[in-house]
C-alpha cells in the first residue's frame, strides 16, 4: 500500500485519499468580479451507499492504492472524486491569480443515496440557495469505458410503485376463486411484458441509450401468513424509471388501467414519483452548452450526450429553472459505482482535475445573457 503523502505521490491524489475518510467539508467559494451575473454552481454529495466489505479486496473506507496507481474507497466514483477534482481546480486557478466574471459556488449536499429529499429537494427551496443566484450547475455523471466522456442532460423520473391485491382467503388445500395471488399475478405479467417490450426496444436500435427508455423492476414481494393458509392481501413493488419523454398522466392511467384489468380489489400507490421531468438544452446556440462543449472540443475530448438512467440531484436543479449537466471525467474506465471494488486510477483523477482547470474559465466567463442584462 502506498502511504499517503509519500515520495512521488500528486498532493491531489493524497487530497483524494483523506476525502474518501471523512464526511463534511467546509469550501470557500471563488467570487466572481461581476455580482450581477448569474452563478456557475458545482454540486457534489458526501454520502455513499452501504458496502459488503467481505466481497472487496481492500478496506473500503481506508482509500487503498494499490501497485498499479487504483484507489479503492466506497464514493470513489461516486462521487467524491469529483468533489475534489472541483477544490483542486479551483484552488490552482486562485493560486495562478485568475478571476472570472461570474462567482463559482460549491455545493456539498447530503442524502443524495437516499432520494435528497433531506438534502438538495429541501435546499433549493431555501433563502441560503436563492442567495447563490445559480444559472448553471455541474453535478454527478458516470464513468466511461471508452475514450469518449458521457454527459447527462436530463435523466429518468423514478416512480417507486407498490401494487397491493385482495382476495378471498382459506385454507390451501382448496381450488379457491379470486385470490389475492392470482390478481396481483396478473398485474405482475402485465408489467413484466412491458418492462419486456421496452428492453426490446432498446437492443433493437443501436442509436438509443439505457436512459431513452423506460424501465421497470421488481422489487419486493410481500405476503402470506403459513404455507397453508391462502392470502387475504398480498403485494408488489416496483422500481420504474420512466423516460422523460413519456406522457406521465398517460403513463399512470396505465398503471391504473392494468390494475383494473386484474379484477376488484387491486390498489397502487407511490413510495416515490417524480412528476418534473426537465431537460437541458445541448444546442450549440445555448450559451452554457456552447461554453461547456466548446472547453472539452479545445481539450480534443469527445462527448457523448445522453439521459441519465438512474436519479441524481441534477432534477431538483432543473426543476426550479437551473440547467444541470452530470458530468464526471472519467473515461477508460469501468462503470463501478455501488459496486463492490470500486475503485479509480489515480491518472483518470488527476486528468479530471486538468478538465475542470480548463472548464471551468470558459463557464465562469458565459457573457451576459438577455435575462441579465
Amino acid at each position: 500500500m502506498a502511504s499517503e503523502g509519500s515520495e512521488g505521490e500528486h498532493p491531489s491524489v493524497t487530497l483524494f485519499r483523506q476525502y474518501l475518510r471523512i464526511r463534511t467539508l467546509q469550501p470557500e467559494p471563488d467570487y466572481g468580479t461581476n455580482p450581477k451575473l448569474s452563478s456557475v454552481l458545482l454540486n457534489s454529495h458526501t454520502d455513499v451507499v452501504p458496502v459488503f466489505q467481505e466481497y472487496w479486496s481492500h478496506d473500503p473506507f481506508e482509500a487503498f492504492k494499490d501497485a498499479d496507481g487504483y484507489i479503492y474507497g466506497r464514493g470513489a466514483q461516486d462521487m467524491k472524486c469529483v468533489s475534489i477534482q472541483y477544490l483542486e481546480a479551483v484552488r490552482r486557478l486562485k493560486a495562478e491569480g485568475h478571476h472570472f466574471p461570474r462567482t463559482i459556488h460549491l455545493t456539498f449536499v447530503p442524502d443524495e443515496e437516499i432520494g435528497g429529499h433531506q438534502g438538495m429537494e429541501l435546499f433549493v427551496k431555501r433563502p441560503e440557495f436563492q442567495a447563490l443566484r445559480a444559472g448553471f450547475a455541474l453535478d454527478e455523471g458516470l464513468a466511461n469505458p471508452t475514450d469518449a466522456f458521457t454527459v447527462f442532460y436530463s435523466e429518468r423520473s423514478p416512480w417507486w410503485v407498490r401494487v397491493t391485491s385482495t382476495g378471498k382467503p382459506g385454507h390451501a388445500s382448496r381450488f379457491i376463486e379470486d385470490t389475492a395471488a392470482e390478481k396481483l399475478h396478473k398485474v405482475v405479467s402485465s408489467i413484466l411484458a412491458f418492462r419486456e417490450k421496452e428492453r426490446q426496444r432498446l437492443q433493437s436500435d443501436p442509436q438509443l441509450k439505457e436512459g431513452a427508455v423506460t424501465s421497470v423492476n421488481l422489487t419486493i414481494l410481500e405476503g402470506g401468513v403459513a404455507y397453508n393458509v391462502v392470502p387475504a392481501t398480498m403485494s408488489a413493488s416496483f422500481d420504474f424509471r420512466v423516460a422523460p419523454d413519456v406522457d406521465l398522466k398517460a403513463f399512470e392511467g396505465q398503471l391504473q388501467d392494468w390494475c383494473q384489468a386484474a379484477g376488484e380489489g387491486v390498489t397502487f400507490e407511490f413510495a416515490q414519483k417524480w412528476t418534473e421531468p426537465q431537460v437541458t438544452s445541448t444546442d450549440d446556440s445555448d450559451p452554457w452548452w456552447a461554453a461547456f462543449s466548446g472547453a472539452c472540443k479545445a481539450m480534443n475530448l469527445t462527448l457523448e450526450p445522453e439521459i441519465f438512467p438512474a436519479a441524481t440531484d441534477s432534477r431538483y436543479l432543473r426543476a426550479v429553472g437551473v440547467p444541470a449537466l452530470g458530468f464526471s471525467p472519467m473515461n477508460r474506465t469501468p462503470i463501478l459505482l455501488h459496486d463492490h471494488d470500486e475503485r479509480l486510477h489515480e491518472a483518470v483523477f488527476l486528468r479530471g482535475v486538468d478538465i475542470y482547470t480548463q472548464l471551468l474559465p470558459a463557464l465562469a466567463s458565459v457573457p451576459i445573457l438577455p435575462s441579465e442584462s
